[in-house]
């Protein structure tokens, strides 16, 4: 899923140029083709498919030039992640009615790449033999306002697989006591937004809980692949309900398993997460850029990437980031406030 417009890393992202498209982390690859690197030994190229606005298919096919032109989808507007989802359920299900897939986000961070894939290849084999629905849960480390959290049902593992279990109830992104409260829980974890089911799975799932968005795309059935294809779609998807996949089929499905898993996983939604995510020098700053030095200065994120000499002094928990024309200096905790400005 590839779609999102958020601009939360301006001056670096804007929405004609959003977070999935960038390098974040300032090591060569954007977060779309770090997401592709990791599912790289999961699954051929061949079988890897996009959904991404239309005003971003030609950014897609250029930072993805190892997967099929054709298997970029293009939104001709924003519906939320259950169109995204449903669309791409009924157009693989043309190709391959008995294919199991893997439903995630472009834009998220992960550390450890084979612990992932193990997880990734653990809740393929389940879901290969049943008619479950696998989300992926990652434990808490701090009470986060910033994640949806996922209560599980941990006094009985599935039997197929010991390292599943049944999920009880999707929880929206609570407030500061009530994250405090849920991260003294063993049986609470962060909604990760992958999913991972068979084909038929989805496809039915829509049909009982979303039957008007399903029928959308099943009577569009005979034209995917053809050239009529984007041409029906750009009829059809705005008419769906602009829906999260959580609450139209997560919430609502009876066999909803969760894994419980651990791989240094973020959604990198602010500036902050980035650096708790990163490296840093002994006084706690991150560095992204190849030309930055620091004098008396703590706790501070410096993505300067584009060749300039920069020299900071004196600060204690900063931002300082620029892109082309435009350069932010903030404190952290003045981080949202000037976000929202800088989008105005």
């Amino acid at each position: 899923m590839a779609g999102g417009v958020g601009s939360r890393f301006w001056p670096m992202s804007t929405t004609e140029n959003p977070k999935q498209f960038i390098d974040v982390l300032g090591v060569g690859r954007s977060m779309l083709q770090l997401t592709l690197d990791r599912f790289k030994e999961v699954v051929p190229m061949e079988n890897v498919w996009v959904v991404t606005s239309e005003k971003y298919g030609k950014m897609v096919a250029e930072q993805l030039p190892e997967i099929p032109v054709n298997h970029i989808l293009l939104e001709p507007c924003r519906r939320n992640t259950a169109p995204c989802v449903a669309y791409v359920a009924w157009r693989i299900k043309k190709e391959n009615p008995k294919a199991n897939i893997v439903v995630a986000p472009s834009d998220h961070l992960v550390l450890n790449g084979k612990e992932f894939e193990r997880v990734i290849n653990n809740t393929l084999s389940f879901t290969a033999e049943t008619d479950a629905i696998v989300t992926l849960g990652m434990k808490p480390t701090r009470p986060e306002t910033g994640y949806g959290y996922i209560e599980a049902d941990l006094s009985t593992p599935s039997a197929r697989n010991k390292e599943l279990f049944r999920v009880d109830s999707f929880r929206e992104k609570p407030d500061l006591s009530t994250a405090q409260r849920y991260i003294k829980k063993p049986n609470y974890f962060w909604n990760a937004g992958i999913f991972v089911g068979s084909v038929s799975t989805f496809v039915n799932a829509f049909r009982i809980y979303q039957p008007e968005i399903s029928q959308r795309f099943e009577n569009l059935l005979p034209i995917y692949g053809t050239d009529q294809e984007q041409e029906m779609i750009n009829k059809v998807y705005p008419e769906c309900e602009n829906i999260s996949i959580d609450y139209a089929i997560m919430e609502k499905a009876e066999e909803i398993f969760v894994q419980p898993a651990d791989f240094g996983w973020s959604d990198l939604g602010t500036w902050g997460s980035l650096h708790e995510n990163s490296k840093k020098d002994i006084y706690n700053n991150v560095l992204i850029g190849e030309n930055i030095h620091m004098f008396e200065s703590t706790n501070c994120v410096v993505h300067t990437t584009q060749e300039k000499k920069v020299v900071v002094q004196g600060l204690d928990g900063y931002i300082i980031a620029e892109n082309d024309d435009k350069l932010l200096i903030c404190k952290f905790t003045e981080e949202q406030r000037i976000r929202q400005f800088s989008e105005a």
